[in-house]
């Protein structure tokens, strides 16, 4: 029976619904930000003009932008809100989160915990997170005779299918895998998928059919296939997935993942953590000092320009 597992990290919480081994399913939450379900008090900066939309600047100093503003909401005013969606990453901005007033009393966003059920343990199962971690970060997941190759956009996630079976055989052969990555990845908003060019509409109809069957479980709306194997699908965004934080947060992602590396280490000694420069620039203070606390051990930092974000690596050391 399938299960959520739970990871309290150093920056981060992961989740992962295991079935016999098997990761089905892989979620991310990086406390801190503000997140969908969090109720807080921010100050309205902007107003719109002519619209019920504005501008929200929060305790942290993170601004939001606002929408069903009242009529009486006038720039300046102390408002509660409720967050919608978190801030999305992309290559050259940074989209800023999302929120509407509320009269709901302050809350915290939910935890994994909290939102999945299932149960916390210090350490997922050897190898599960880091197969996840890997494949989302390079965005390739592989099949028979074919691949699977992501990239987030600012407009979607766009998946190209690729591969040496005939156009009908291929994009049958991608479906099972497409649905299995969206779960591992997280993916929700709108999603684009090019499948081979599908001429008759037989052939559309057989991929339809097991798109259907493999996303059955998912909530979800999608557009028919066309006839140059183009669908789009599109679900509920409420923030970044694990496949958008590896690509467009590298460094921060690469620094906690050094974090539970870091934690791994069963030699005695100081830990030693080195990696890119800008990895070691994502690590927080407060970061080193949970790790102390967590281990027993003093913390030290090596920035290696020649390593990239992801080789970063922890180790102990003579003092």
């Amino acid at each position: 029976m399938a299960d959520w597992l739970i990871e309290t990290g150093i920056g981060e919480e992961r989740a992962l619904l295991v079935d016999r081994g098997e990761v089905l399913a892989a979620r991310l939450r990086w406390p801190g930000e503000l997140e969908a379900g969090e109720i807080a008090e921010g100050v309205l900066i902007a107003r719109f003009s002519g619209t019920p939309r504005g501008r929200a600047r929060f305790a942290s100093g993170e601004e939001a932008l606002v929408d069903r503003l009242p009529r009486e909401a006038a720039q300046g005013r102390t408002m509660r809100f409720e967050i919608t969606r978190s801030a999305m990453g992309e290559a050259k901005r940074r989209k800023p989160a999302h929120a509407r007033p509320s009269d709901e009393p302050c809350r915290p966003a939910p935890t994994l915990l909290e939102q999945l059920g299932g149960r916390e343990l210090r350490r997922f199962p050897a190898g599960c997170w880091e197969e996840v971690w890997a494949e989302a970060s390079e965005g390739i997941v592989a099949f028979r005779q074919g691949a699977l190759q992501f990239s987030p956009t600012p407009a979607m996630t766009l998946v190209d299918v690729d591969g040496h079976l005939l156009p009908r055989d291929l994009a049958l052969e991608a479906v099972d895998p497409l649905a299995r990555a969206i779960a591992r990845f997280g993916l929700s908003g709108s999603i684009g998928v090019d499948f081979p060019t599908l001429r008759e509409k037989g052939e559309r109809k057989a991929v339809d059919g097991a798109l259907g069957v493999a996303l059955a479980d998912w909530d979800h709306e999608r557009t028919a296939i066309n006839g140059f194997g183009f669908v789009q699908l599109v679900a509920k965004l409420e923030g970044p997935s694990l496949l958008h934080r590896l690509h467009f947060a590298r460094s921060g992602a690469a620094a906690r993942m050094l974090m539970r590396r870091a934690e791994e280490v069963a030699e005695p000694g100081v830990l030693l953590l080195t990696a890119h420069p800008q990895v070691i620039a994502s690590i927080l203070p407060d970061w080193l000092a949970e790790l102390t606390r967590r281990t027993g051990r003093e913390v030290r930092l090596a920035p290696d320009p020649g390593l990239a974000p992801h080789a970063a690596f922890a180790q102990a050391v003579a003092r």
